[in-house]
């Protein structure tokens, strides 16, 4: 649970991040004193970069979910792998202890 919590808040800064930083490069861009062609052209550049990056980021950040997850469910299965076993040895113990008490027989009081 915290290791999926921790993904999603690094993820969350990233994104924001990159968010922040694509803004801001393109406010400079657009207030910059540069003839329109060479500002476009510079924007697709700048663009088509940001897109590559996010897709990286993406896939990083689905191969962290897919990793967060597994684990996650390898803990679910340990836990409860350890409980069925402490079930059945509290439902063993139970058995011997009625078995046991059947034998003696009634109790004077």
């Amino acid at each position: 649970m915290a290791d999926e919590r921790e993904a999603s808040s690094v993820s969350t800064v990233v994104l924001a991040f990159l968010s922040g930083a694509t803004l801001g490069a393109l406010a400079a861009l657009l207030l910059a004193p540069e003839p329109g062609l060479t500002s476009r052209e510079r924007l697709r550049r700048y663009a088509r970069r940001a897109e590559d990056n996010l897709k990286d980021f993406a896939g990083r950040a689905g191969e962290v979910y897919e990793e967060v997850v597994g684990r996650g469910r390898e803990l679910v299965e340990s836990k409860k792998s350890a409980f069925r076993e402490a079930f059945e040895a509290g439902r063993e113990a139970m058995r011997r202890e009625l078995e046991r008490r059947h034998g003696e027989g009634p109790r004077e009081t």
